[in-house]
């Protein structure tokens, strides 16, 4: 109960934030040459922009608690923001989380073989490997399968088509899920071969435990606690940093909705995407907080003692 008072507490303060930020922002959404003063002032009384800040803020922070983040300005002037993100959060999530799950999955059996085969050949690769999926930005990934898989093998689309979801997700799923595998497979590489050298790990094994129960009961449990540490901001990261992807492959998410957004000076849309990334990121750390608990238990008996 603390940690949802804080979260509420924490988005209470971004939005005004936000909101401060907005009334820096160079311009106006009326920034058409065609549009006189007085048509200009017309359209800041029509939306309420001619008002005083604290008032304009005490209005928006109203209709946020009934999910209401008002009217596009530019984009689409007159659409309600909240018609845009139910159309296009689906899109980021879905693309997001198959990347994380294709990462994470990789990144886990990659980094758990070459701890297992340390210093062999599969430790070198999954070394290089992790090295190319830190230093190479996703974007060059995403280019590279553009011209490859798309272009020249034509095995796949390069747009993103709303008839075939799945498949013309694809490339941009792989794209992203590069950093993801990199990441995952040096912390299980490194965790893995800790727990291996541990006193407990040694006992089981001198107990004639067999070397799978020892791996699948022992070492991959306490590998994935640290591990989910790693996971939370690397599930946010991908949520929200898939701006650069979205474009390339013309994804229509919350991305490409806020880039638009920046580029015209739609407060609205800029605000409302900002709140909704600012969400995702304190519910997930929530969930990451309860699987702590559920992984090691200690953690929660060391919780219920505070």
């Amino acid at each position: 109960m603390k940690r949802i008072a804080l979260a509420v507490v924490t988005l209470f303060a971004i939005t005004f934030l936000l909101f401060l930020l907005m009334e820096f922002l160079p311009g106006s959404p009326f920034n058409d040459e065609k549009l006189n003063e007085t048509q200009k002032a017309l359209l800041f009384a029509k939306y309420g922009l001619d008002k005083p800040f604290f008032t304009r803020f005490f209005i928006y922070l109203k209709n946020l608690i009934h999910l209401d983040f008002g009217v596009s300005y530019v984009i689409t002037i007159d659409l309600p923001v909240r018609t845009m993100l139910a159309t296009r959060l689906p899109v980021t999530i879905r693309i997001g989380l198959q990347a994380m799950i294709l990462g994470v999955l990789i990144g886990l059996i990659l980094g758990i073989i070459a701890a297992l085969k340390k210093n062999s050949a599969i430790d070198t690769t999954a070394t290089v490997v992790s090295v190319l999926g830190f230093s190479v930005p996703a974007y060059v990934f995403a280019l590279l399968l553009v011209y490859f898989v798309a272009f020249r093998l034509q095995w796949l689309p390069i747009r993103y088509n709303a008839r075939q979801p799945f498949i013309s997700s694809i490339l941009p799923t792989i794209s992203l899920s590069m950093y993801i595998i990199a990441t995952m497979a040096r912390y299980a590489r490194s965790e893995m071969i800790d727990c291996l050298n541990t006193d407990y790990i040694l006992l089981a094994k001198a107990k004639g435990v067999t070397q799978p129960r020892v791996i699948r009961r022992h070492a991959l449990r306490n590998t994935l606690v640290p591990i989910i540490t790693v996971v939370a901001p690397l599930t946010v990261g991908i949520i929200t940093g898939s701006v650069v992807i979205e474009q390339i492959f013309g994804v229509p998410g919350l991305g490409q909705l806020l880039l638009l957004g920046v580029t015209n000076n739609d407060y609205n849309v800029i605000s409302a995407v900002a709140l909704v990334y600012s969400f995702l990121h304190i519910v997930i750390m929530l969930v990451v907080d309860i699987l702590y608990g559920i992984i090691d238990p200690r953690i929660r008996v060391a919780g219920g003692e505070k």
